[in-house]
């Protein structure tokens, strides 16, 4: 009986033994299965790219600016990162802003120098656009200023992946009041889009910056529960400068110095709506130009100092610009990257962050999100490749080298032109052999060290053979085997 009692006894206590470790799993369960839900994927992150027109290298506060206070471009770069070696595809505004949204060198989708208005060609519908890659995963999107990539209907940033579309088709100088109208131009008057309606032409563009700014605050609060891509492609400081009052007459610069300001206001009007409506944690912000300034307008235009000449050309005052990334928790504040990166490198980054499928045509940009977080210092590049007017490949950036590949470009020699918002004229010259610059000890490029460094060049000039190969090189008569069509308007039969 005492074994009996004993074996009853143990059978009990390993059932209670069951029972409880039972329960205590199951409420482990409960208790871990809400922590498990919060541990995943977070929330696809909102997007800002604010991408101004003709602002040069040294415009920024923190790249140097004198004459004017840029503070919350200086608190942004504080609180995420400065990129000193950040470069657009072209110097020009329509291929440079093609290459933004599409992730390809512009002459791979064949969009060349500034399309004028009433072009017959614009970026091809059949070309994947960031906004298109961001709209198949539920984002909301805006652009808001100027678009550049076709003002013919098939073209239109709406039929491009944008949902809403507020600005002017071109840029700002391409009207009536332009000083060569009569001689050179013809422009209409100005058109002002409301998606695909012209709602107003321009005879003033003081308020543009205001009520861009006004309808990008907007967006955000309407969208403030559902992931947004919000595309501000500011028109100034392209010529004709135009400021609003409140902020005529503030800066030590004049009026290009007021317009930066104002558009410094702008990108403080963007992020306090960010944090206002609980988004500021979850938003990846983007700040800089689509190329160097226009430095024949003197007094009206910019400076990248201390790069080397400017819009227009290939050397760095024309296509390495200010940049600076905000994204709280994933970008270390305080950062600086000196890492080459390029504008074809934003849409294959923000795609992957946005667990985005990327373009099934080829694309020239990687992922650099590893660089600008800061995990990692290597590009994931070889080498970038400097493309300018109707496909003349004109530079190759490398680490630290650039190579220059023989070509003629634009100057103003040393000269200085007036402040009357004239331009002067351009010299022309030319990079008869090629030459090579060191850009970590030179970045003024004065130095050639071709001669010193002839397996440096030796090596550039072999990818260089390699990229004509895929897009083709008008200097050397070479034709491209990857370059695809543009958007063309349809001509009746």
């Amino acid at each position: 009986m005492k074994k009996l009692r004993t074996k009853n006894t143990l059978v009990v206590a390993l059932k209670n033994t069951y029972l409880f470790a039972a329960g205590l799993l199951l409420l482990s369960a409960c208790q871990t299965k809400p922590q498990a839900e919060e541990q995943e994927a977070p929330a696809k992150p909102n997007i800002v790219i604010i991408f101004t027109d003709d602002q040069g290298y040294n415009d920024v506060g923190v790249f140097g600016a004198k004459g004017f206070t840029t503070p919350n471009l200086d608190q942004m770069a504080k609180e995420g990162a400065q990129l000193t070696n950040f470069y657009v595809a072209q110097a020009v505004c329509s291929a440079s802003r093609a290459a933004l949204l599409t992730g390809c060198y512009s002459n791979r989708v064949n969009i060349h120098n500034a399309l004028g208005p009433e072009s017959k060609i614009g970026l091809n519908p059949d070309e994947t656009t960031l906004a298109e890659v961001l709209k198949a995963e539920g984002y909301a999107t805006a652009i808001y200023g100027k678009w550049h990539l076709g003002d013919e209907p098939e073209f239109m940033p709406t039929r491009q992946g944008f949902d809403e579309y507020f600005g002017i088709p071109y840029s700002g100088d391409m009207w009536p009041n332009h000083p060569w109208q009569g001689t050179v131009f013809d422009f209409p008057p100005l058109p002002l889009y409301e998606n695909e309606t012209v709602i107003d032409t321009l005879e003033d563009q003081s308020m543009l910056t205001t009520h861009i700014t006004e309808r990008s605050v907007d967006f955000i609060k309407r969208n403030k529960d559902k992931p947004f891509f919000l595309y501000v492609p500011h028109p100034q400081p392209h010529v004709p400068l135009f400021v609003s009052d409140k902020f005529k007459g503030k800066s030590e610069r004049g009026l290009y110095g007021d317009v930066i300001m104002e558009i410094d206001w702008s990108v403080g009007q963007i992020l306090a709506a960010l944090k206002e409506n609980g988004l500021d944690e979850n938003t990846l912000v983007i700040f800089t130009s689509d190329n160097g300034p226009w430095l024949s307008y003197a007094g009206h235009a910019g400076s990248a100092y201390p790069l080397r000449e400017g819009k227009g050309t290939s050397w760095e005052g024309g296509i390495r610009e200010p940049a600076i990334m905000r994204y709280p928790g994933q970008i270390p504040a305080g950062s600086l990257i000196n890492t080459p990166m390029m504008t074809i490198d934003m849409l294959p980054t923000i795609a992957k962050l946005a667990g985005g499928k990327m373009p099934e045509k080829k694309i020239d940009g990687k992922d650099v999100w590893p660089v600008i977080t800061g995990s990692s210092k290597q590009s994931p590049h070889e080498a970038y490749f400097i493309y300018y007017r109707v496909n003349e490949l004109q530079a190759v950036r490398s680490g630290e080298w650039k190579l220059y590949l023989p070509h003629t470009y634009r100057t103003l020699a040393g000269r200085e032109g007036t402040n009357d918002g004239l331009p002067i004229d351009y010299e022309q010259t030319e990079v008869i052999e090629p030459e090579l610059y060191n850009l970590d000890t030179d970045m003024e490029e004065t130095t050639d060290v071709a001669n010193a460094n002839p397996e440096v060049v030796e090596r550039l000039l072999k990818l260089a053979d390699g990229m004509r190969a895929k897009l083709g090189d008008s200097l050397t008569g070479v034709e491209g085997s990857e370059n695809r069509e543009p958007g063309r308007v349809a001509t009746p039969e």
